[in-house]
């Protein structure tokens, strides 16, 4: 592990409800480490968002904690709060279609998936909470980068490498550009072994009350289960469920 970061994220412990503001010599003290290195790290964390520096003479300047923190937490807030009302809807779902549903976001421009439900079969797809993945791959991704907006979807097309997670083949931007058309015409996504090979992804928008996609339903399994009257069901189960975790975040079609 990186000792810098350890020891550059310990020193935001030493901030409390009682002490929000600290010297440098305060937090050496509490550190109890070379009055330097302590200079260095907290440049970092001003440098990051994650302190900043009060007016005043330079002797007698304090540090409070940043404003990306509360970024951060207010991103961890909404997390829990699609979670909580997700899971119920998502184990009900996972029950009455039998396949692996998660619930995934964009964040950073990475897909991460903040919340599953497995199915009952035997054989189960490899995902975990806290797996991020590429904007541009699988059903759930592929449907958050088609609803974002222009600005946002080209600096996520411009900072990847454009390629298959399979055979990492490149893919065509205008292709995927295409696609994304298609996904926001047709309101839900559907990819096939673009995560693991011989699997299916389905995947429909979770809409927040300011009518943005809050998140994406996604619904994966082995691809011999979505065909015919079973892919339909899937399909039709999925959009009701995304609609109603929707309208459990204050969403009004």
């Amino acid at each position: 592990m990186n000792q810098s970061v350890i020891k550059a994220l310990k020193l935001l412990n030493y901030f409390t409800e009682e002490k929000r503001e600290l010297t440098l010599k305060e937090i050496t003290e509490k550190a109890g480490i070379p009055k330097p290195t302590v200079y260095r790290l907290l440049r970092s964390l001003e440098y990051c968002g994650f302190l900043m520096k009060t007016n005043g003479h330079e002797q007698d300047e304090k540090y409070r904690l940043g404003l990306k923190l509360m970024e951060l937490g207010n991103l961890v807030s909404d997390q829990l709060e699609i979670r909580k009302i997700a899971k119920p809807y998502m184990e009900r779902l996972a029950q009455e279609i039998n396949e692996a549903v998660h619930l995934v976001i964009a964040h950073d421009n990475q897909a991460i998936y903040i919340e599953k439900v497995d199915s009952s079969r035997a054989l189960r797809l490899y995902t975990r909470i806290g797996k991020s993945s590429p904007l541009f791959i699988g059903s759930g991704p592929k449907l958050l980068l088609a609803f974002m907006e222009k600005d946002k979807q080209e600096v996520v097309l411009s900072q990847n490498n454009l390629e298959s997670l399979v055979d990492h083949q490149p893919i065509a931007k205008e292709d995927l550009l295409c696609e994304l058309k298609d996904i926001r015409k047709k309101g839900y996504s559907m990819s096939t072994g673009e995560q693991d090979i011989d699997t299916t992804g389905i995947s429909y928008p979770v809409w927040n009350h300011h009518k943005q996609v809050a998140a994406a339903l996604a619904v994966s399994g082995l691809s011999s289960h979505f065909e015919g009257e079973n892919l339909e069901n899937i399909k039709r189960k999925t959009a009701e469920t995304a609609l109603a975790i929707s309208r459990g975040l204050g969403f009004q079609p």
